[in-house]
């Protein structure tokens, strides 16, 4: 799917849905298991995607979907022969600590990423979701006036993250 077809699909019902959760990281063009590696949900992509989104959907109506984790590829990249390890993001950090590898921070994507190295020599790339992500993704979903923001999968623990929920909003349970 590209995303401006998926679109197209939610411009069909959004007369009849009170609220549409788009999950921005599950277009498939971006870092995914199968794709190369890359930020899951690069803020300059997902600016994109809401710019389109909110002339045709009242941004009212909209949930912005954050991911809850990352990936770490084996390098070099093969397509149809890679395939990348779902990871949380408390993990991710978890794997650059035990390596030594240090993070670095993709300003377009506004995502962060590292590199390491097995104890085998087999080359990592890691790309995941921080508090600066996270940040930076909840600014977008107030400067589109959504109306809110949800997250995949919050299984994965990421104590910083609920930290940085409960500062910023009142948060209420909804289940």
């Amino acid at each position: 799917h590209s995303p401006c077809k998926t679109i197209i699909v939610f411009l069909s019902i959004s007369l009849y849905i009170l609220i549409l959760y788009m999950s921005i990281y599950l277009y498939h063009i971006w870092g995914y298991t199968y794709g190369p590696p890359m930020a899951v949900a690069p803020l300059n992509k997902v600016a994109e995607v809401l710019d389109y989104a909110v002339t045709e959907i009242p941004p009212e109506k909209i949930l912005m979907g954050i991911p809850n984790y990352g990936y770490d590829w084996q390098l070099p990249f093969e397509r149809g022969v890679t395939r990348a390890t779902t990871i949380g993001n408390q993990q991710a950090i978890e794997i650059a600590a035990r390596y030594g590898a240090e993070i670095q921070f993709d300003e377009t994507a506004q995502s962060p990423y590292f590199e390491y190295f097995t104890r085998n020599g087999v080359k990592h790339v890691v790309w995941f979701e921080d508090i600066r992500s996270i940040q930076q993704k909840l600014d977008l979903a107030d400067e589109f006036r959504l109306r809110g923001v949800g997250y995949w999968n919050i299984m994965r623990p990421f104590a910083q993250n609920w930290a940085l929920i409960s500062a910023l909003y009142d948060v209420q349970k909804v289940v």
